[in-house]
């Protein structure tokens, strides 16, 4: 059995690692207006060398958040693949919205802007068409109200956007229970949560109001 020879990994390639990682928590943290320099600086290494990597900073931003994408999209596919329609809707409705949840205007801004990039369009197109997909087979179920929409998803998702809790747990239960009762009003026949007492939310504690 031979061994297997791994090479060594550059400069360049450890390089583009850290402009990468160090652009996902600049966006995130700065929005997509965030200066290129700070990219740089929070990888340990010169704005020319950003460049040499990443011509523009449309193809870094690009390239920073191409794994959030690939989520998205793995998770409308998730849903696709379980056998009971209904539930395969209600895991991607829950999953994106958790996975999107938070009120931090920057973060919208970050997700505006991939909305808009032309390198994300195969992937959104995808994601859309798998969606509907979802929505039309928990239709065809009898499981989803027939006046249920893709546009009904999307504001889902915007509406987890707008939680502010008081701490990165508190945000998280609060957006699992925006989704929960939000799948509750999708059903057609809908269904009387167990995991909370009528009027007392099982995760609401700590959530701001606006």
């Amino acid at each position: 059995m031979g061994t297997e020879v791994r090479r060594p990994r550059t400069d360049a390639e450890d390089n583009r690692d850290r402009i990468l990682a160090a652009a996902l928590l600049v966006f995130t943290a700065e929005g997509s207006s965030a200066p290129v320099r700070e990219v740089a600086r929070r990888a340990r290494v010169g704005v020319a060398t950003v460049y040499r990597h990443f011509p523009t900073k449309q193809a870094l931003f690009d390239a920073a958040f191409t794994e959030d994408m690939t989520l998205c999209t793995a998770i409308v596919q998730e849903g696709l693949a379980a056998p009971d329609p209904w539930q395969g809707l209600a895991l991607a409705v829950e999953r994106l919205v958790t996975t999107h949840g938070g009120a931090d205007p920057r973060v919208a801004a970050v997700h505006a802007h991939l909305a808009r990039s032309a390198a994300f369009a195969p992937a959104r197109e995808q994601a859309v068409r798998d969606l509907r997909e979802l929505i039309r087979r928990a239709k065809e179920s009898g499981a989803l109200r027939e006046d249920v929409g893709l546009d009904d998803v999307v504001l889902t998702m915007q509406a987890g956007r707008g939680i502010r809790a008081a701490s990165p747990a508190a945000q998280a239960a609060a957006t699992r229970r925006l989704a929960e009762l939000i799948l509750q009003s999708f059903r057609a026949v809908p269904r009387t949560s167990p995991s909370s007492a009528p009027g007392q939310p099982a995760s609401g504690r700590g959530v701001r109001t606006p």
